[in-house]
């Protein structure tokens, strides 16, 4: 795993070790950052069930201007900060240690706003669709910011009220759907 483009490109990232993260593919990282890039540059990104941080450390290689990192395995947490601290992108970047709806909560009481969401939750266990309600209850996206979900393939399309569904990338067995404001 490394990262793809921007000023630490090439530089590899450690991966938590055992089978409770499935880190996304460089073909599927580069596909996902060439979808998003015009988008980056000085963006706040959230990076939702971080695993190693190599989705938000890509955003701030290219260019995000702060991301936070959430991950509830300690592991996952302390190679995220590695990975942040080798990249020399600690700066930029805040990580929390708790469950996504607990870390969601906390950044709605503070009143935060996100440009880009990323959130990779394990597969088939209903965690996409409690994650995406709590970003809409906690009014988390910017107007104009969008929400980017990667799920198995075979997952069933999103329905959350308050967000329109505008794009999904097939991949081989997973998927990305994106997805904004239904009010802008």
């Amino acid at each position: 795993m490394r990262v793809i483009s921007g000023c630490v490109r090439g530089h590899k990232l450690k991966a938590p070790e055992g089978l409770s993260t499935r880190p996304t593919t460089d073909r599927i990282k580069e596909s996902l950052f060439n979808i998003i890039n015009m988008d980056l540059y000085e963006c706040r990104f959230l990076d939702l069930f971080s695993g190693s941080g190599g989705i938000g450390i890509e955003a701030l290689s290219r260019g995000a201007s702060k991301a936070v990192f959430v991950d509830s395995d300690k592991k996952s947490v302390d190679v995220i900060k590695d990975n942040l601290i080798s990249t020399r992108l600690m700066e930029k970047a805040s990580v929390l240690n708790c469950d996504v709806l607990t870390a969601l909560k906390r950044l709605g009481q503070n009143k935060e706003k996100f440009d880009i969401i990323f959130l990779d939750p394990p597969y088939n266990m209903g965690l996409t669709e409690k994650a995406l309600k709590m970003i809409v209850s906690e009014d988390l996206l910017e107007k104009d910011g969008y929400i980017i979900a990667e799920q198995a393939k075979e997952e069933p399309s999103l329905n959350i009220n308050g967000l329109d569904v505008f794009r999904i990338k097939d991949y081989k067995i997973t998927k990305m759907t994106f997805l904004e404001n239904l009010e802008k």
